[in-house]
């Protein structure tokens, strides 16, 4: 079944560009499973819950943009990690802290990381590079990068599958990847770092249906990203206001916007830059060990389930 393209403008975003390549639920998933060691077809059709159909679809598409390699040299072909998806080890590890902080769940409270540098487990923190200081949305203010500008996006209507997704054994991020794997809600979410806050702001941002818009809202405040605060009576209007667990995900956001500045961007450079107010140099978020505070990388890390 081909896929309906439809193509639109919205301002340039390296968080929508990384969205756009690996933002769906699906995608994410099969990354979570191949930095776990699950790298066969069946193993993800297993570990993923995703339908054969829609588990080929996503691993071509995850090579076409070179997040993943496949082996045919084995007797049944594995997929492995590339450069720029081990990149993305950070983002994962920011989605650990934040389903640890919010939920509870056997997969997740079994897994112990262990840092080879230090030897000693460990959870990981995200801090500035210059200051130390740990990160926070409210300490952080944007401003137009030399890349600011208008992005052309394509968005497809791909066939999806009837199964939801059924958490492994080694899921240790469901919850984040069932609310973030759709694209208008991950955007939502971002854009509420950039103190949009309105319906109306939402919608003229985003090209989205508004009954689309309204049933995205309506399950971030569901899900206590999103408050629901009046501002106006007559007629009834609210408010949309990140909640703490909502600003817990500003890491997960920050790494995503890292690896799409690296790997998503235009000649034209970085659309959006961060500064730390605090120190007041531009935004290095680093993602440490809490025990030595060396930063991480995936081939310095081992866990335990």
């Amino acid at each position: 079944m081909k896929a309906n393209i439809n193509s639109f403008s919205t301002r340039a975003s390296s968080i929508n560009r990384a969205l756009d390549q690996i933002g769906d639920k699906w995608c994410l998933l099969i990354l979570q499973e191949v930095f776990w060691g699950v790298n066969t077809f069946t193993g993800m059709l297993i570990g993923t819950g995703a339908s054969k159909g829609v588990l080929t679809d996503r691993l071509n598409w995850l090579q076409t943009i070179d997040c993943l390699r496949k082996d045919t040299t084995a007797r049944h072909p594995v997929y492995h990690l590339t450069k720029k998806s081990i990149e993305l080890y950070q983002n994962g590890l920011m989605a650990m802290v934040w389903e640890r902080t919010h939920f509870s769940s056997p997969a997740l409270d079994r897994v112990e990381l262990i840092h080879n540098r230090c030897g000693k487990p460990f959870w990981p923190v995200m801090q500035c590079g210059h200051c130390d200081k740990t990160v926070d949305s409210r300490d952080i203010s944007f401003k137009p990068g030399p890349g600011a500008g208008t992005d052309q996006r394509a968005t497809k209507t791909r066939r999806r599958s009837a199964t939801a997704a059924q958490s492994s054994s080694k899921t240790v991020y469901n919850n984040l990847i069932n609310l973030l794997g759709d694209r208008w809600t991950a955007n939502l979410v971002a854009l509420a770092f950039h103190g949009l806050k309105r319906f109306d702001e939402f919608n003229q941002e985003l090209p989205v249906a508004t009954n689309i818009l309204a049933d995205r809202l309506k399950r971030l405040v569901n899900e206590g990203v999103f408050s629901q605060q009046p501002y106006q009576q007559s007629p009834l209007r609210y408010e949309y206001q990140l909640t703490d667990k909502g600003r817990d995900l500003f890491p997960y956001f920050v790494t995503l916007l890292s690896w799409g500045n690296k790997y998503c961007g235009t000649e034209a450079g970085d659309p959006m830059l961060l500064m730390h107010k605090p120190c007041g140099n531009p935004m290095q978020a680093k993602v440490r060990c809490d025990q030595c505070f060396e930063v991480l990388v995936a081939t310095e890390v081992r866990f335990n389930l």
